[in-house]
């Protein structure tokens, strides 16, 4: 009888009407699924189940697939019903938010058969103009005219308001201020609010039951940012804590437990995390089912805002600091900590370690103990031994003193590589730097990376889209003779890096290395052998939403400093000259964005940051499910090759070759000034493959000039007939002071 019903059930299935293409992708977005996710739970293959979503070419799906794709969108439909607009009634409108609409994809890096197809994914057009900064005396009210929760004041241009969402209808963050004596809050979109609260407890009381701050979750099994509370010098002083941090506290990241204010916290039987009461305190209780009561301080003061990525954000008045981060917050998320810990805490809310799911037999909803498909899990995995960094407790059977070299250890790192000018380079007049855009964001973008655990082989042949660790021998690679496209073409090797190593030396022998670095041996028409390997069989495109996201927030931001993506090369480079002036404040979202992408990526391998750590010991960030380094080795790896690959296909066609490589700058030497003098452009279209004008991601904007003499002078003086001019082409400054990078 069971078998009929069965049959029945099937029969059903295989005539039910399916949702709507779009309904179909937003399900399936909604729970963070990817088309490969997808497609490999059904058997079918990735273009399939991307033709059940096309709005312009829909295909059903047949036969038992049919069967089985209804009853996931029945499941993901009970998960996540179609959203109903909301209304209000009694409240004011929310200042309208600038949306992101449809456009032109920003260029990808040129992908051969061996990587995986990229699909193109929406940019961002121009947001409206910018608004020129804003004196702090016009948007801070007297205590005579305080506003009260919910007046609202109109938004400025470039300026984010509070969602749609009643419990956020104030936005994500305020920047909390004393001025005569009245605590206010500046908030996003203008508004300002009177804070009654007389001590930190009550301030962390009024933030979540009256304040109305936070924002929507960022993926359908995700959960909304907490609110982010900013407090001024004078906020500092009015609730008891002090204006900066002793030598001492600086150290130790925080203040100490017995401070008067951690203790009221205590006795109000409020808690706070691990990293205690610092630049970035988070003050919780216990979560209740779904009600959390959390809040995220920021105190700019005890350097929260390091001027490396946030600029002067610090020192601006409390209306600018809450645009500034109302932007940043409302393009990329809340933040949650320095740019780097909220680059890697966004990758976290786009792929939720777990998510509910509806109990067969009450109908109630739970939450999952297994990990969401394309997540990392909400548990660590170790590294495989030759991913590990040195100190790590997987090496601690090691001799003392061991040098550890690359058949070893995988080192993955980017270029920092330059070679003497040639003679007929000295001849011409400049050196000319570009830059690539948002390189390493690039460089994440369609990435087949690792979700789990790896597995230890040996003799497998290499699989281009097996992400993993190689041993191979690459030293027979021979860069004057190698594959463009499908033809061979001669170079002068000599005056090329290596694509296999940061510095560009050519391998001497077998060593460790990602998996686009291995496939990038194949695509130059070279065979590779394998002698062993660390492999993750369970894998998926994990960063293509951080990097869309990311994306879209520098384009849009970079648009409202009125440099837009379709741009003819000439316009660019005239919109790109002084755009920093346009509206400061914008341009330090700009860079925060930048620093984001780059931080996240790093703590993907962070290292022990001082509390007594020994080597072999653990670490605080192991405990983590996105302690990655093979996720951060695969994307630099990524990055390096794209580079190369540009700098190949500009050698074969011009001649050129670069004098220096510094991460995502490279520098030729040229008859002019501009990049424009020796980029191949011919009717406006840039060379195929190689290096192109433009503010999208992977591809490249002016980084600087300076002259040949220049540059033959600065090694002269130093000494160093290889120093890299990359490092100071900018500025023609030569330094060695911390960058951030």
């Amino acid at each position: 009888m069971s078998e009929m019903f069965d049959a029945v059930d099937a029969l059903v299935a295989s005539r039910s009407a399916l949702p709507s293409a779009e309904e179909r992708k937003r399900l399936r977005v909604a729970h963070g699924l990817t088309l490969d996710d997808v497609a490999g739970a059904l058997g079918v293959r990735r273009a399939t189940v991307s033709a059940w979503e096309s709005t312009k070419k829909l295909t059903e799906p047949r036969g038992p697939e049919r069967e089985a794709y209804a009853r996931l969108l029945k499941q993901l439909a009970e998960l996540y019903p179609a959203p109903v607009p909301a209304t209000f009634t009694g409240a004011p409108a929310p200042a309208e938010v600038p949306t992101l609409s449809t456009g032109p994809a920003p260029e990808a890096a040129v992908m051969t058969a061996t990587e995986n197809t990229q699909t193109p994914a929406p940019a961002p057009v121009a947001a409206a103009p910018a608004a020129a900064p804003r004196p702090a005396s016009t948007t801070r009210p007297t205590s005579s005219t305080s506003r009260r929760p919910g007046a609202k004041k109109a938004a400025p241009a470039g300026t984010p308001a509070g969602g749609t969402d009643p419990r956020f209808e104030n936005g994500p963050l305020a920047v909390v201020d004393v001025e005569d004596g009245k605590v206010l809050a500046y908030c996003t979109g203008g508004l300002v609010l009177d804070v009654p609260a007389k001590s930190l407890p009550s301030l962390v009381d009024w933030t979540l039951k009256e304040a109305k701050l936070g924002q929507p979750k960022l993926s359908g099994p995700g959960r909304p940012a907490d609110p982010l509370i900013v407090l001024t010098e004078a906020a500092c002083e009015r609730y008891g804590l002090p204006v900066s941090l002793t030598a001492e506290e600086k150290d130790a990241g925080r203040i100490p437990e017995d401070h008067k204010v951690v203790k009221q916290l205590v006795r109000a039987d409020w808690k706070l995390t691990k990293r205690g009461f610092g630049p970035w305190a988070r003050i919780y209780r216990p979560a209740k089912g779904s009600d959390r009561q959390c809040v995220q301080l920021c105190i700019p003061s005890w350097n929260a805002l390091d001027a490396r990525f946030w600029g002067d954000a610090a020192q601006l008045p409390p209306a600018e600091l809450a645009r500034v981060l109302g932007v940043y917050a409302s393009r990329v998320m809340t933040p949650r900590g320095s740019t780097a810990v909220t680059g890697l805490e966004l990758m976290t809310a786009l792929h939720p370690p777990t998510h509910a799911v509806r109990d067969e037999e009450t109908g109630a909803l739970r939450q999952a103990e297994t990990k969401t498909p394309g997540s990392l899990g909400k548990d660590p995995v170790d590294c495989a031994p030759c991913e590990a960094p040195d100190g790590h407790p997987l090496l601690k059977d090691l001799p003392r003193f061991t040098v550890r070299g690359p058949a070893d250890k995988l080192f993955e790192e980017a270029y920092d590589w330059a070679r003497p000018m040639t003679d007929a380079e000295c001849t011409l007049r400049y050196l000319v730097g570009l830059d690539v855009n948002m390189a390493f964001a690039a460089g994440a973008n369609g990435l087949n990376v690792g979700l789990g655990e790896p597995t230890h082989v040996k003799g497998l042949a290499f699989d281009p889209k097996l992400p993993g660790s190689w041993l191979v021998d690459l030293s027979h690679v021979d860069l004057s003779k190698v594959k463009v496209g499908k033809e061979w073409v001669e170079l002068d090797g000599s005056l090329l890096p290596s694509p296999f190593t940061p510095k560009g030396d050519r391998p001497t022998g077998p060593a460790w290395y990602a998996t686009p670095t291995v496939a990038y041996a194949q695509e130059l028409g070279y065979d590779v052998a394998p002698i062993e390997a660390w492999v993750r069989y369970e894998n998926g495109r994990y960063l293509d939403g951080w990097y869309a996201r990311l994306r879209d927030a520098y384009l849009a931001t970079m648009a409202d400093l009125g440099v837009d993506a379709d741009l003819s090369p000439e316009d660019f480079l005239a919109a790109m000259d002084g755009y920093k002036e346009r509206d400061p404040e914008l341009t330090i979202v700009v860079s925060a964005i930048k620093a984001t992408v780059k931080g996240g990526l790093g703590k993907l391998r962070e290292r022990p940051r001082g509390e007594g750590w020994r080597p072999g010991e653990r670490w605080r960030a192991l405990e983590r499910p996105t302690w990655r380094p093979d996720i951060r080795a695969a994307v630099i790896s990524r990055t390096r090759i794209n580079l190369h690959r540009k700098i190949v296909k500009h050698a074969a066609f011009t001649g050129q070759y670069p004098v220096a490589i510094l991460s995502d700058c490279v520098v030729y030497a040229a008859n002019g000034p501009s990049p424009l003098d020796f980029l191949p452009y011919r009717e406006g279209k840039p060379l195929p493959g190689g290096f192109k004008l433009g503010i999208n991601p992977g591809l490249v904007k002016h980084e600087g000039t300076q002259t040949v003499l220049w540059g033959e002078e600065v090694r002269d003086k130093f000494n160093a007939p290889e120093l890299n001019l990359a490092r100071s082409i900018k500025d023609g400054t030569v330094t060695d002071a911390d960058n951030g990078e």
